[in-house]
């Protein structure tokens, strides 16, 4: 089973995020082999991010650990708290696999 990792960004760091996103971006990129989904928390209009949701395909806990400590986000010192949990894949791709 794959882990969901969900951060949340501390407060006011925008200009933080920004700074460091084309960073992050190329970090993700660089290890797509390890996604099944990566993408920013936003405001109902779209705008902004105030964390992100993560799932790592890997079975192995230190591994998705170690995966979002590499992260130029975590590096940086952007978020408040990161949360790593083995994520069941019940719907996935539009198929239901349970």
């Amino acid at each position: 089973m794959p882990y969901a990792i969900q951060t949340t960004d501390k407060p006011n760091s925008g200009e933080l995020r920004a700074k460091i996103r084309d960073t992050h971006v190329q970090y993700l990129t660089a290890n797509l082999q390890k996604l099944l989904a990566a993408g920013a928390l936003t405001a109902d209009d779209g705008t902004g991010g105030h964390g992100g949701i993560l799932i790592v395909d890997t079975e192995d806990r230190k591994e998705a650990e170690a995966f979002i400590a590499g992260d130029p986000f975590t590096k940086a010192g952007l978020f408040e708290k990161v949360t790593v949990t083995r994520w069941r894949k019940a719907y996935f791709n539009k198929q239901k696999l349970i």
